[in-house]
């Protein structure tokens, strides 16, 4: 058993700032247009929103890049964005992002466009989202230039972070050479991955599905509160921890050699659970290279979502706000 209290929580948070963290995959432009609803369109059976609010902001893999700089880390962020506005968006929204150092390696070719999510808010709830992406992996010669970029920015960096939506970036051969050359680098590697691809990540450090996405692998419901069915899962996916994120029902650790850990949900109001998974693989990355065990790290990762669904779209999670919630809740952690 080891003490998991705020000196401990501190300790982690300062050497955060120290790490440098490669952050590959999916990146994504949030549009959001939010208004009142007064009628229903005498067209169609829908509501007619009239807008009253633009904005945009970075999501997926670049979501994750900034949780990765709120907390003072340096990051170097590796995906696709096409030879579009959107895209455009995307490279300036990076170099704005504020706290600690970023690098932005990205990737054009062809008339591939920049993945797009737009979002129309009424009374501050979704009516309707709009997509614009194609998500067939990338060609062989992007993909290879994707790969050269991990390769040579992981040589510098103390985690490698794979955030994985289905879009075409993490395409086998771009997770294999990124996974072979983290372990030869010494480094661990952190997934968040998506179906399509799900059995490449064979050799990661941590490995966090959601439970739908473990259920659609396995082709079985997903037995969390049974230790013996966690162990077999971990073991298919040949992963040191593999870590589920389980909604109301907060997240489970199995670990090679190690028991289960079944860390509850933190009581919160939920406002929004866009970008939740973001945060929470953002932390654990860093905390395990900052030196914590991957119980704290998916402790500080359960606090820090349930303060990140408590906000508005996609948000980013500082760690002040980390504190002042672990203070309030419990003045100290055992496992």
């Amino acid at each position: 058993m080891s003490a998991f209290g705020l000196d401990r929580l501190e300790d982690l948070l300062a050497r955060t700032a120290d790490v440098r963290a490669v952050v590959v995959g999916d990146l994504m432009l949030d549009i959001y247009l939010a208004g009142s609803v007064q009628r229903i369109s005498p067209e169609a059976p829908v509501p007619v929103v009239h807008v009253q609010d633009e904005r945009s902001a970075l999501g997926g893999a670049a979501n994750v890049a900034a949780n990765v700089l709120r907390l003072g880390a340096a990051c170097d962020v590796i995906g696709f964005v096409g030879r579009d506005g959107a895209g455009q968006q995307i490279r300036q929204k990076i170099e704005a992002l504020e706290g600690g150092a970023v690098r932005a390696r990205l990737v054009s070719g062809g008339d591939r466009p920049t993945t797009t999510k737009t979002r129309v808010l009424a009374r501050r709830q979704q009516v309707v989202r709009f997509d614009r992406e194609h998500d067939d992996d990338l060609p062989d010669d992007i993909a290879a230039e994707v790969a050269r970029l991990v390769l040579e920015s992981i040589v510098s960096a103390d985690v490698l972070i794979l955030e994985d939506y289905n879009k075409g970036v993490l395409a086998p051969s771009v997770i294999r050479m990124a996974i072979d050359g983290a372990r030869a680098a010494g480094i661990p590697v952190v997934v968040d991955p998506k179906f399509r691809h799900i059995f490449e990540y064979c050799g990661a450090t941590v490995f966090k599905p959601n439970a739908l996405e473990l259920t659609s692998a396995l082709a079985v419901p997903i037995q969390h509160r049974d230790d013996g069915w966690l162990e077999n899962a971990r073991s298919r996916f040949s992963c040191e921890h593999l870590l589920v994120t389980l909604g109301e029902d907060g997240m489970v650790v199995a670990s090679a050699d190690r028991s289960v850990v079944r860390i509850p949900a933190v009581a919160r109001q939920v406002f929004d659970v866009s970008g939740a998974g973001d945060t929470v693989t953002a932390f654990i990355a860093l905390a395990l290279a900052a030196g914590s065990t991957i119980e704290e790290a998916a402790t500080l990762a359960n606090y820090a979502a349930a303060i990140e669904v408590g906000k508005p779209g996609v948000a980013t999670v500082s760690p002040e706000e980390v504190r002042e919630s672990l203070s309030r809740h419990f003045a100290e952690l055992t496992f």
